[in-house]
């Protein structure tokens, strides 16, 4: 099969499933489950389809959730590209972190579902709350959207990935 044509298709599951996800969790009103969701869409992106899939889906999962009136980005469109640069750091870290052999394989997405949560938390942190606000007006709801939640829904979808990406990779094969 055409190596493109591959990449295309797998990186448009993903990017569908993101939609669609993200949909069906945020009439919940929970960020707690919807980023959780998304960013266990966003590892498992990277850790079973590779960086570029991994990268694309990280870029478009603001812009699309805005386009679809999904999540924050929709009502504050300002913050997609530091959510896009938040989710980049993720899977990044995922990416260079996840797939090595520091002691184990599961040592090393531990390292990388911590290093990731903290770069991603980091990123929105400094860049939305201690950057961005500084320029432009947000309400405190969205200060505390890009706060320490985000730490922990990174955290709570890395978990979820380190569970499920054995057997997905093993399905993939």
């Amino acid at each position: 099969m055409n190596k493109k044509i591959l990449w295309i298709t797998r990186t448009g599951l993903f990017v569908a499933l993101l939609i669609a996800l993200q949909a069906v969790t945020a009439p919940l009103g929970n960020q707690f489950v919807t980023g959780s969701v998304v960013n266990f869409l966003l590892i498992v992106s990277v850790m079973t389809c590779g960086f570029p899939t991994g990268a694309t889906v990280a870029a478009l999962s603001p812009l699309v959730a805005a386009l679809f009136g999904v999540g924050i980005t929709s009502k504050f469109p300002q913050l997609i590209p530091f959510v896009a640069l938040g989710n980049f750091v993720l899977i990044l870290l995922w990416f260079l972190i996840g797939n090595r052999k520091l002691i184990n394989k599961y040592a090393s997405q531990v390292l990388a579902l911590i290093t990731g949560a903290v770069g991603k938390f980091l990123v929105l942190y400094v860049g939305v709350v201690h950057i961005a606000a500084r320029f432009l007006t947000f309400p405190p709801l969205v200060l505390n959207a890009m706060s320490l939640i985000q730490l922990i829904v990174a955290a709570i979808g890395g978990a979820v990935a380190i569970a499920v990406l054995p057997v997905l990779k093993k399905a993939i094969k």
